[in-house]
């Protein structure tokens, strides 16, 4: 019994040991492409939150950058110190269609993601006055009166333009795209009724229910609380996407502190208070770390190359 008891208590002190060395040394400077109130914001909340209950000796400091839908801070990613206390916040598809369209000053290959941590799935949404009822009924509306649907999104060349221009590629239909500056804009004009719809994510559809409909999702199975909202894929295309966030840092950054700051998110990310909060607020959390992230990166730079030729970037 008392080699047993040792052999518990043994291993009791290396689980707290390794626990320990998951926790930085220092604070970290978590940076934002976005300003204050979005969904990358409200991420970065949540981590900070469950980061400063895992390791209480550290703060996690927001920092806010925001410009040219992401790429002001993705520009300057690399003039930060590559000590593995300087993280950024990175967007996919965005890092792949900005530089297509030729007026950033990065390549994707500029920004080294470490973890992505969840993504937002694409959802095409109405508003809750909206005569619209199904997805059948707005390609029947859209097929009639070609042109004159207009569908708000989150700026140009980003993930909502895409998926817009995916749902009017896929399902032959012709939409017009309202870009506005941020989803706070697009929410007022969509339940004002200023456009017909929007091509945002399910967070959007959730965090307004009541006010919004949503037609369907970009998901492999029907959101949790979007249960009546059918996926594309049950519409006959497989349309599994969204924008993902993670966390990137600067080139200089060595291996070890990449591989430790991975390991951290991935931490983060299995936490059940992350889980709860996430669903809560409609993010779809994954875990993509280092191990797995040059085949994650090019299977999407590929998948987004080819979307950004359909919207005539990269000519």
């Amino acid at each position: 019994m008392g080699a047993k008891l040792g052999l518990l208590v043994a291993g009791l002190v290396m689980a707290t040991a390794a626990a320990a060395q998951t926790c930085p040394e220092k604070n970290i400077l978590y940076w934002q492409a976005f300003p204050a109130g979005g969904e990358s914001d409200l991420s970065a909340r949540h981590q900070q939150l469950v980061l400063k209950k895992k390791c209480s000796a550290i703060e996690t400091i927001i920092q806010y950058k925001p410009g040219a839908g992401g790429g002001l801070l993705w520009m300057q990613l690399n003039q930060l110190p590559g000590d593995g206390y300087n993280i950024a916040g990175i967007n996919l598809p965005h890092m792949v269609l900005q530089p297509m369209e030729g007026t950033v000053q990065y390549k994707t290959e500029d920004v080294a993601p470490v973890y992505w941590f969840h993504y937002t799935p694409d959802a095409l949404v109405v508003a809750e006055s909206s005569p619209i009822r199904t997805f059948a009924e707005f390609v029947r509306a859209a097929k009639a009166e070609p042109g004159k649907i207009s569908l708000g999104g989150s700026g140009l060349n980003s993930a909502n333009h895409m998926a817009h221009e995916r749902l009017n590629a896929v399902f032959g239909v012709k939409t017009t795209y309202v870009p506005f500056k941020g989803t706070g804009d697009m929410t007022t004009a969509v339940i004002g009724a200023h456009v017909h719809g929007a091509m945002s994510y399910t967070a959007f559809a959730v965090n307004n229910k009541g006010k919004v409909r949503a037609l369907a999702v970009a998901m492999d199975k029907r959101h949790p609380l979007l249960p009546d909202v059918p996926t594309f894929r049950e519409l006959g295309t497989d349309w599994v996407d969204g924008a993902y966030r993670g966390i990137g840092v600067p080139k200089s950054t060595p291996p070890e502190a990449r591989k430790r700051l991975s390991d951290l998110w991935a931490a983060l990310n299995a936490d059940p208070e992350m889980k709860e909060l996430a669903a809560k607020s409609g993010f779809e959390l994954i875990d993509v770390g280092i191990d797995k992230m040059d085949a994650f990166m090019k299977d999407k730079i590929r998948i987004y190359t080819e979307s950004g030729k359909r919207m005539g970037l990269g000519k």
